[in-house]
């Protein structure tokens, strides 16, 4: 028996599909051996910034000043964020020393970016001696499978190779525990809280009963009792109203569930079970705070432990210097009288309440200016209003999240005004202080910063857009300006004869 062969199809456009692909195979190899060759880069980076710090001292705080100064030398000129490039000089740095044979596969375009993400993630949790038997199985097992079901497979290959139980690394885990607030869009945040899973379980089975609870009585306010005529959420919240009812019952006694009585019925509350669990988080996170009082017999302060003493002491600097000369000029407890230099100097030592710095006439004794390290409400405002976030170059730290830093040190003269002073998040301003980075204020609240190599960088404030513009009274356009008369003509002679040309 023989059988006729099946026609070939015509192409359909495979060709050109087929040169497409091969395209978008070609450049992603491209791509990945750029990315490999740049992790490379960042990699050494970091050596030398590890390499300059242990010249200067063994210490951590060294090795990150460094690595900071590195990092943001690199972040301006590419006009991104400093932790940014720091947080990938410290993957890069990773990657190439403990997972070689990865990044020897991501250059020769065997792996995405995802795939060598996965794998990371999944082997740095793994002791540095264990990394090279992950690194050599995880390209291995990363042939053919998609970012997705190689996490699967290298979580049971990574647990293979760690030389502790789960319980005691889980006893390490909750060292991490913290929460952490990430921007989001339009306005709104996420708020994430590092837990042990079964404490992170509970909590939102517990804001799914409360919920599911508020929902029910709602639904219940809405259509009201049948059988009595009023609405079912006049209950107690002990009725017997079926499982999701009990659940709620279950909650700590000093738990406050939203009366749903308030419910307005008329519009309705026609919040999602989501919105319904994020409002009781933020609730009992910032209405459930005790309100302890000194004269109560429970513990914690009340509103008698906030009432604090308020007095003005006037403590001349040569004083406190030369004790021996206070008779001469005594401390001053305002409206009191003087003071011994001890009690002045015990206050100066204790209160966290900032002093005035008074300069004087030496001669008169006059009041010249006053200052003060710590700045003004005013000076705050107007601080928070110009500046709004930090002010190192390409930083979006809020300025509410930011320190108010003297350009010019105080200790070293600096006054405290608002030509002094800039918002610094605290990354930035350790930076500045402890690094080779250098900057002067300008005028107008322009931050003029000088890097180690000695480029300069720019940062000015954002300006606000003009509330006023000013138009012309009249639309119309003016009228075009007036020509030049033409020159007289000298009349004809009589005689018919032409008049020679006047001499210029």
């Amino acid at each position: 028996m023989s059988f006729d062969p099946v026609p070939t199809p015509p192409d359909k456009g495979a060709s050109a599909l087929s040169a497409v692909l091969v395209e978008v195979r070609g450049t992603d190899a491209e791509l990945a051996s750029a990315e490999a060759r740049r992790t490379r880069a960042l990699a050494r980076a970091g050596r030398l910034a590890l390499n300059a710090s242990a010249g200067v001292r063994a210490s951590g705080r060294a090795a990150e000043l460094a690595l900071r100064e590195v990092a943001s030398e690199i972040a301006a000129a590419e006009c991104v964020s400093d932790r940014s490039v720091q947080a990938q000089i410290g993957r890069a740095m990773t990657l190439a020393d403990d997972f070689p044979v990865t990044l020897d596969a991501w250059e020769a375009g065997a792996l995405t970016r995802t795939h060598v993400r996965v794998i990371v993630d999944a082997g740095t949790p793994l002791p540095p001696e264990r990394r090279g038997e992950f690194d050599v199985l995880a390209v291995a097992t990363a042939d053919g499978l998609s970012p997705g079901r190689l996490k699967a497979r290298l979580a049971a290959l990574a647990e293979s190779l760690q030389p502790t139980t789960l319980t005691e690394r889980h006893h390490r885990g909750r060292e991490t525990r913290c929460v952490r607030v990430v921007p989001g869009e339009d306005g709104m945040s996420d708020l994430i809280a590092t837990l042990p899973t079964v404490l992170a379980v509970g909590i939102y089975d517990r804001l799914v009963q409360q919920s599911a609870a508020i929902i029910d009585m709602r639904r219940d306010v809405g259509r009201g009792d049948a059988s009595t005529g009023e609405p079912a959420g006049s209950r107690e919240s002990g009725d017997e109203r079926g499982g999701t009812s009990g659940a709620a019952t279950t909650a700590a006694p000093d738990t406050q569930i939203p009366d749903i009585r308030t419910l307005d019925t008329r519009t309705g509350d026609t919040r999602t079970a989501d919105q319904v669990r994020a409002d009781i988080l933020a609730d009992l996170l910032l209405t459930a705070a005790p309100d302890a009082d000194p004269t109560r017999s429970d513990d914690g302060p009340g509103t008698l432990g906030t009432i604090r003493a308020r007095v003005q002491v006037v403590v001349p600097a040569l004083t406190m210097l030369r004790p021996g000369t206070e008779n001469s000029d005594p401390a001053d407890l305002v409206g009191h009288g003087p003071i011994d230099a001890g009690t002045a100097r015990a206050l100066a030592e204790a209160t966290p309440v900032p002093w005035d710095r008074v300069i004087t006439h030496p001669v008169t004794g006059e009041v010249l200016r006053t200052d003060t390290y710590q700045r003004t409400t005013a000076i705050d405002r107007h601080l928070r209003a110009r500046d709004r976030h930090c002010r190192w170059p390409g930083c979006v730290a809020p300025a509410v999240r930011c320190e108010v830093d003297h350009t010019h040190d105080w200790a070293l003269g600096g006054p405290t005004d608002v030509t002094n002073l800039a918002h610094l998040c605290q990354r930035h301003h350790t930076q500045k202080q402890f690094t080779r980075w250098t900057v002067r204020q300008l005028p107008t609240g322009v931050l003029e910063w000088t890097s180690p190599t000695g480029r300069v960088y720019i940062d000015e404030p954002l300006p606000y857009s003009p509330a006023v513009r000013f138009l012309p009274d009249d639309p119309t356009p003016p009228p075009p300006p007036a020509t030049d008369p033409p020159p007289p003509t000298e009349p004809p002679d009589p005689a018919g004869h032409e008049r020679e040309p006047a001499p210029l």
